[in-house]
């Protein structure tokens, strides 16, 4: 199963459909007085809709992505008509702004962090004059938050391995794409050394998942973190001793998809978004793999179980189409 332009289209225009939503929103925001009752588009004017900042932010990853891959979408003047309108310096600066508030130290750390350094990195790949443009007035936002990352990784003692927005292996694996992509060699270090720290010892996984409401799987992602830090040979010794029980199928828990009993329920709709993270973790593991090792096999099976499970179900109720996609997008391009 891959990426075609008539998915592409669809996924663009879910996305669409939400980025400027307002309302619905959950935000993260912590008040130091009456002053800071704003509403979403007061406090945040480029990424004030999709429900939270997060799924904002990487819808617009989604577009950006979309709009470069398919220079043919039926979607890209509307993509870009919303870029020239949302990426600009005053509406940057309001973002970077809140930021510098002491209330907002932990804002959307570290998901939403890593979730924009992706945007960035999406950006730097554009070669058009407007996606040079937009590249060039997000940075500033960027760049704060490649300094946050700096400021709070050597402090980091331990990791986060739930399935949710505090996994640490999931934020370390994007924004480890983003160093690389722009050559800050100084925030590819440390991610990789944090990585190496908190996961290069681990083994004989047991994969007690999935939880109620993950939309990651503390096993596959943190394995798909470390297919990003250690070389070829390195990272199937370390795979063979993380999970060295998946040509018996075991710990079976990865190869089902989960359940989704209520897809109007928000956190029990985290399920299907597990089901599609779950894909493209396999996907990039197999990619790691040697021809001929069973476990590519295995994992490219399962890969597609869980998309065949998930990928229907990307719209439908707003609990679901605020952010599915995204995860859809990253599978089917594993």
């Amino acid at each position: 199963m891959t990426l075609d332009l008539s998915t592409a289209s669809r996924f663009a225009s879910i996305a669409l459909g939400h980025v400027v939503r307002e309302y619905p929103h959950k935000l993260d925001h912590v008040m130091a007085g009456p002053h800071d009752v704003r509403e979403p588009h007061d406090l945040h004017p480029v990424f004030y809709g999709s429900f939270d900042w997060h799924s904002c932010v990487h819808g617009f990853w989604l577009l950006m992505r979309l709009y470069r891959r398919f220079p043919d979408l039926p979607e890209a003047k509307r993509i870009r008509d919303l870029a020239n309108a949302q990426f600009t310096a005053e509406k940057v600066a309001v973002e970077v702004a809140y930021l510098a508030r002491p209330e907002s130290r932990g804002f959307e750390r570290p998901y939403g962090w890593a979730w924009l350094l992706m945007l960035a990195a999406e950006l730097e790949r554009h070669e058009s004059v407007e996606g040079r443009r937009w590249a060039r007035t997000l940075k500033p936002l960027a760049l704060a938050f490649a300094d946050r990352f700096v400021q709070f990784l050597p402090k980091a003692t331990y990791p986060v391995r739930a399935g949710t927005h505090f996994n640490t292996a999931f934020a370390l694996a994007l924004a480890i794409e983003y160093a690389d992509l722009v050559g800050d060699d100084g925030l590819g270090a440390l991610c990789r050394e944090r990585a190496l720290v908190w996961y290069g010892r681990d083994a004989g996984c047991q994969a007690w998942e999935p939880s109620q409401d993950d939309f990651l799987s503390p096993a596959l992602v943190e394995a798909e973190c470390m297919r990003r830090v250690l070389d070829g040979a390195d990272f199937r010794a370390w795979f063979g001793r993380f999970l060295p029980q998946l040509t018996e199928g075991e710990p079976a828990t990865l190869f089902r998809p989960a359940v989704v009993s209520d897809r109007t329920d928000g956190k029990i709709a985290h399920l299907d978004g597990l089901n599609l993270s779950r894909a493209w973790c396999w996907r990039g593991i197999a990619s790691a793999l040697e021809a001929g090792d069973p476990v590519r096999e295995i994992a490219a099976r399962a890969a597609e179980l869980h998309l065949d499970a998930s990928l229907p179900h990307v719209a439908g109720d707003y609990m679901g189409e605020h952010w599915l996609a995204t995860f859809a997008l990253l599978a089917l391009e594993g």
